[in-house]
């Protein structure tokens, strides 16, 4: 079945003036800015652009395909997919600028954006999800206690400076992480910018809080919302929810499921299927069940447990988990136990918890099942 690539030989040859914004494009916008534009794209002190053409040649005169193809992380294709967008008459001439990618370690942060201006003057603003930094993990498990992370701070306040009064059409979105930066920045920036937004994408992204989807401002921005998931979706389904969610075919199955680049696209839009698949809908009660019996104080000593470990054990990207022998694994795991009596005591009691509610789960479903 047919994906972003194979769109961008069916759709690439007409301009959006010729042919209106859609779906897919919002998801190869989402995709791209996975990119590495650091010192290509203008940041935000210029309002100076350059060409996705131009960014793309850039790009590969820095980084070859054997460098891109060794990253663990599925974003890495998001550079290939940029390679041949620059091919097309749709694609080429987009203006890119407004770059910010900021990693800050000591507010446990990571938060990467990038303005791109259509030809048809539209602009869609993109927040990137999780790169494969384990600070930028981090920030997500933070988002199960805290009622703002710095990301959506950062993502508000990009929203707030950098789009201008006279853009008459703009979009923002993201995949993953950085659907819910969107619709964070979306519903809390000035009334004036959100008169602008035209819509708001989501890409298998993760909720909120509940005070966060009672707002007035989420309420403001909700009909704007799209929403896509794709049927064995986790990462999409995690906290709350306000919107309505479309559910999408994947060409893989499981977990894969969260890089988009296998989401099925047909035509102009992404294939639909009629809902989540049960597993998923197991994992994610199972989930926010574990997640509902812990206050926020156990959450935050959960996390910083969890990381203590991966710190100790010098893991700073997903790269250095994904790549670290088996011995070198074992000896991680055996850090728990040189953790504090206390920390040994919150990372085998919430461990055990999430056990017994996987049981629950599962038997409530049998049971369910056979009536």
């Amino acid at each position: 079945m047919a994906n972003m690539m194979d769109y961008l030989l069916w759709r690439g040859d007409l301009l959006f003036r010729e042919a209106a914004f859609n779906e897919v494009d919002n998801l190869i916008f989402s995709e791209l800015v996975y990119v590495d534009f650091g010192d290509i794209v203008p940041g935000v002190d210029t309002d100076e652009t350059i060409t996705l053409k131009e960014a793309s040649e850039e790009f590969f005169k820095r980084h070859t395909e054997e460098e891109i193809e060794a990253r663990v992380s599925s974003t890495k294709t998001a550079a290939f997919l940029m390679r041949e967008m620059a091919k097309t008459k749709r694609f080429g001439d987009i203006r890119l600028f407004h770059y910010v990618d900021d990693i800050d370690y000591q507010n446990q942060s990571q938060f990467c954006a990038v303005t791109l201006m259509l030809d048809d003057e539209s602009v869609f603003i993109s927040y990137s999800g999780t790169d494969n930094t384990i600070i930028g993990w981090r920030e997500n498990f933070n988002m199960s206690f805290l009622e703002e992370i710095p990301g959506q701070r950062k993502a508000l306040k990009y929203l707030n400076e950098t789009v201008s009064s006279d853009w008459a059409c703009l979009r923002v979105g993201g995949h993953s992480k950085g659907g819910n930066l969107a619709v964070y920045a979306a519903a809390s920036c000035s009334e004036s910018i959100q008169k602008q937004i035209t819509e708001v994408y989501c890409n298998d992204s993760p909720g909120f809080t509940g005070s966060k989807i009672t707002g007035s401002g989420y309420h403001k921005i909700l009909p704007k919302i799209r929403a896509f998931i794709p049927e064995s979706s986790i990462v999409g389904m995690l906290l709350e929810h306000g919107e309505t969610c479309t559910v999408i075919k994947s060409a893989v199955s499981g977990p894969m499921q969260h890089d988009a680049m296998t989401w099925e696209v047909l035509g102009n839009s992404l294939v639909r299927v009629e809902g989540v698949k049960e597993e998923s809908i197991l994992l994610d009660k199972t989930l926010k069940a574990w997640i509902d019996k812990m206050d926020a104080k156990q959450r935050e000593e959960f996390v910083d447990t969890l990381f203590e470990i991966l710190e100790e054990g010098r893991i700073e990207t997903v790269d250095d988990l994904a790549n670290m022998k088996w011995k070198k694994l074992v000896e991680l795991f055996k850090l728990s136990s040189t953790l504090e009596h206390e920390n040994q005591e919150i990372l085998k009691r919430t461990l055990k918890l999430l056990l017994a509610e996987s049981q629950k789960t599962i038997k409530n479903a049998v049971i369910k099942k056979r009536k």
